[in-house]
């Protein structure tokens, strides 16, 4: 797929926007592979941030995996940009992750959902990317959940990852859901992997949206705003295993007893040594 995908479910009409070539001509592959026809989709090699090929168009649900972290101009002309005006600021040059968020929130539509796969860098950086995340949370209110993901599943890169989900009208406008998933996978050689088991239960957990120990949150608004707006998982979803006590009194006493074990052993060994005539070794 397409780095940038949009959908648009009532004309059935499958938009994307990618720079590499070779993803590019995948992309479009997969697209007949997967019986659309070359009528149906548009998928344009150009620049997401920095030449825009659907400008206008709003989408009823938005998908995307961007490079991780991409360098960007973050060219101040940007901030007279519709796409990201409004936030004040721009996403750092050495990090565009915010910048392909704010691309994705201009075209989803009032109904729409988008999810993006990101670096958990994007969860609790500060500075200008902190300063856009409060924005979209306190002012607009557009993020509705955070699924942290294994580490190692996808190619050319170990880090762990995880999935931003948006939405202009919110179902539940009060609070955000936090799912660790972090810990379900299956290893097929040196890379780990999703079953439909694992993704079931993300989606189970989406769906119903309520609290599970140690593996998802409903977190109110009020929470992620007295952590400053850091989503960083492990304040929400708690995932401590308690330590198992040791009574070293008890610990004491075994290894006394093992001790006179030891002693009685030696003694053993020592007759044996006697009667067969040989130096003890004690």
């Amino acid at each position: 797929m397409p780095r940038n995908t949009g959908v648009n479910i009532s004309g059935i009409y499958i938009y994307g926007q990618e720079l590499n070539r070779t993803t590019y001509n995948l992309a479009r592959m997969n697209m007949i592979l997967h019986g659309v026809h070359y009528k149906k989709f548009s998928i344009r090699q150009e620049d997401t941030l920095e030449n825009p090929q659907h400008l206008g168009m709003k989408f009823e649900a938005i998908v995307s995996n961007p490079p991780f972290s991409a360098k960007w101009s973050a060219n101040p002309l940007h901030l007279s940009d519709d796409r990201f005006s409004q936030y004040g600021k721009l996403a750092p040059s050495s990090k565009a992750d915010y910048a392909f968020i704010q691309h994705m929130i201009a075209h989803l539509d009032d109904n729409g959902v988008m999810a993006m796969v990101a670096p958990h860098g994007v969860l609790f950086r500060g500075a200008a990317e902190g300063h856009i995340r409060r924005y979209l949370i306190e002012d607009k209110n557009y993020l509705d959940a955070v699924i942290g993901l294994p580490a190692n599943i996808f190619y050319g890169t170990g880090i762990p990852t995880c999935i931003l989900v948006y939405k202009i009208c919110r179902e539940h406008p009060d609070n955000i859901l936090f799912i660790d998933a972090s810990q379900d996978f299956e290893k097929a050689g040196n890379q780990n992997y999703l079953s439909d088991v694992h993704v079931d239960k993300i989606l189970q957990a989406y769906n119903d949206r309520k609290d599970i120990d140690k593996y998802a949150k409903v977190a109110s608004l009020e929470q992620v705003a007295a952590n400053d707006y850091n989503l960083n998982i492990p304040r929400y979803v708690d995932t401590f295993e308690q330590e198992e006590r040791i009574d070293l009194g008890t610990i004491a006493k075994e290894l006394q007893a093992l001790e006179g074990k030891m002693k009685d052993t030696d003694k053993t060994i020592a007759k044996y040594c006697k009667e067969l005539g040989i130096a003890s070794p004690f």
